[in-house]
Formats: C-alpha cells, sequence, structure tokens
C-alpha cells in the first residue's frame, strides 16, 4: 500500500517536473528578434523603421504561413520581407506629429503541423518603446585642418547658444542653421588629434575628433642686422585669416640684453603683422617665433 502510493506521488511529481518543460519547448517553434534601436534620429520623412529578425526552429512549423505584425498605438500592422533577406521583416512606422517616442510588440502568426492536422499558433513579442534623438552630430566636414581653418559640423538641432570646444579650449562658433556649426580651428599644438564637443542647454555632443597639422609662419626677413638704439622691422605672415580672437605670437630670444620688443600678435581677420625690433648691448644671437599650431621660426640677429 506505501509502495502504491511512493509510486502515485513520483509519477505525480514527474508530471509537474515536465509540464513547464513542455511549454518551454512548444514556445520555441519560432524564434524572434526585435532588432529595432531604442533610440533613433531624427529625419525630414518623419518615418521609422521597426525591424525583426524571424527564424523557424521547428521542422512542423509551415514556414509559408509566417505572418509578422507589429502592434503599436492599438493598431496592427503587417510587416514586409526585407529584399534580399529570408528572414528580416520590416514596417516603416510615420511617427505622430508632436510625439518622440512609441511602444509597441511583435506579433507572429503561423501554422504548425501535428500527427492529425495543422493548427495555427501566434508568438508575442514583450512590449518595446523606441525614441527620436532630435539633437545629434553627424560628422565633421573634416578630420585635419591647420590653425585658423574654418570646419564645418553637420548634425541636428543645433541653436545659436551652443558653443564648440576642441581638445577642452573654446573654439570660435558659428551658428549657421539648425543643422549646421562651423568652428576656426583655435590655436594649439599641431601634430595631435583633438575630441571635438558641441556644449548647448540640451547636453553635450561628441563630434569627432579634428587633427592639427602644422601650418608655417613666414618672417621677413630671415635674418636681422641692427644697431645700438636703432629698430629693424620684423613681419610676420600666415596662409589663412587669423581666428576671431585673433593669434598671439611669442617671440623670445637667446640674447635678451641685445634686444628690445613689445608683444606681437595677429588680429582677428587678418593675416599679417610686424614688429619693431630695438638694438641693446651688442651681440649676436637669435630670436625665436612660436604660434601653437604653427612650425617655430628661427631668425638670426645681430646687435652692433
Amino acid at each position: 500500500m506505501d509502495t502504491i502510493a511512493s509510486k502515485s506521488t513520483r509519477r505525480n511529481w514527474l508530471v509537474c517536473l515536465l509540464a513547464p518543460l513542455a511549454l518551454i519547448m512548444t514556445g520555441c517553434n519560432v524564434n524572434v528578434i526585435d532588432l529595432t534601436p531604442s533610440t533613433m534620429k531624427a529625419n525630414p520623412s518623419n518615418v521609422y523603421t521597426i525591424t525583426a529578425q524571424i527564424k523557424v526552429k521547428n521542422s512542423a512549423v509551415v514556414k509559408e504561413t509566417l505572418r509578422p505584425q507589429v502592434v503599436i498605438d492599438g493598431q496592427v500592422h503587417p510587416m514586409s520581407l526585407s529584399p534580399g533577406s529570408e528572414t528580416l521583416y520590416e514596417y516603416d512606422f510615420r511617427m505622430p506629429g508632436g510625439r518622440t517616442e512609441a511602444a509597441y510588440y511583435l506579433l507572429v502568426h503561423y501554422q504548425r503541423k501535428t500527427e492529425n492536422a495543422t493548427t495555427t499558433k501566434e508568438q508575442v513579442t514583450e512590449l518595446s518603446r523606441f525614441s527620436i534623438e532630435n539633437r545629434y552630430s553627424v560628422e565633421l566636414e573634416t578630420n585635419r585642418a591647420p590653425v585658423g581653418t574654418r570646419v564645418a559640423i553637420l548634425g541636428r538641432g543645433f541653436t545659436g547658444d551652443d558653443k564648440i570646444m576642441v581638445g577642452g579650449s573654446p573654439a570660435a562658433t558659428r551658428f549657421d542653421s539648425s543643422t549646421s556649426l562651423s568652428f576656426y580651428v583655435p590655436s594649439l599644438p599641431e601634430g595631435r588629434g583633438y575630441d571635438v564637443k558641441v556644449l548647448g542647454v540640451s547636453g553635450e555632443i561628441n563630434a569627432g575628433t579634428l587633427r592639427i597639422d602644422s601650418s608655417r609662419i613666414t618672417v621677413l626677413p630671415s635674418s636681422l642686422t641692427v644697431s645700438q638704439g636703432r629698430s629693424g622691422a620684423l613681419a610676420f605672415r600666415i596662409p589663412d585669416e587669423a581666428p576671431p580672437g585673433g593669434l598671439q605670437i611669442r617671440v623670445t630670444t637667446d640674447i635678451p640684453k641685445s634686444v628690445v620688443m613689445d608683444r606681437v600678435s595677429i588680429e582677428a581677420g587678418q593675416r599679417s603683422t610686424s614688429i619693431n625690433i630695438q638694438g641693446g648691448l651688442p651681440g649676436q644671437g637669435s630670436l625665436f617665433i612660436e604660434i601653437p599650431g604653427y612650425s617655430e621660426v628661427v631668425v638670426p640677429i645681430t646687435v652692433n
């Protein structure tokens, strides 16, 4: 009697254990993978694609009967097979005006052969959401340029309050339109890449990396001779116009007691400037002309 009761208990336990497994196995007839990104960039058409990969995993499923659908805003829409694919299905959803997000789920109907007949089945995914990003940067117009060059950033959602940073340094920024900003490459050391970011009231956007290439400043004359108490002019010229804020030129010498000179800069929008070099104590040495982003120029100088 105890043996019969024990066998009955084990039988009931086995049924309870296998029942969930049977449910899992019957739910594996079709594999549905939602490939829709959770965030999409806004576009002028206001149309956004919901994509799913649907694979038949059970030979009993009649593949030709697959009917993938997307349910969004309470309406059921058929999904179409993506051109050139046997498993990717798509639906183009037109976002209603004034909205920036949508919730949806996928529904797949299909037929499955059984021992005696064919039955209709369906598989439903969990509720998913995607949102529209109205402010973003697409790309830099170029990924390298010398100091002073004007570079454009293409994107969407730009405003007149946006500011551009290059390697953490502010760059003179120009608002062209809601889809375009431009900036002048600031005077930074050449030969390396700098992160470019757009800062605004809506947050920070990474625009890419810009490499600052070296440029050369022309200095005339190439050597200078002045008399004690007298002065001579030194002229500077750069290939492109100086960016907003101008360019500071650093002039140093290895004979400081022989040379007297003022600070010098190239004003915004200008390409050249000059400075007077006054002779002090007699001596012979060099002038070192430096602008970040430009190759250093050395000018021999003699003070008689």
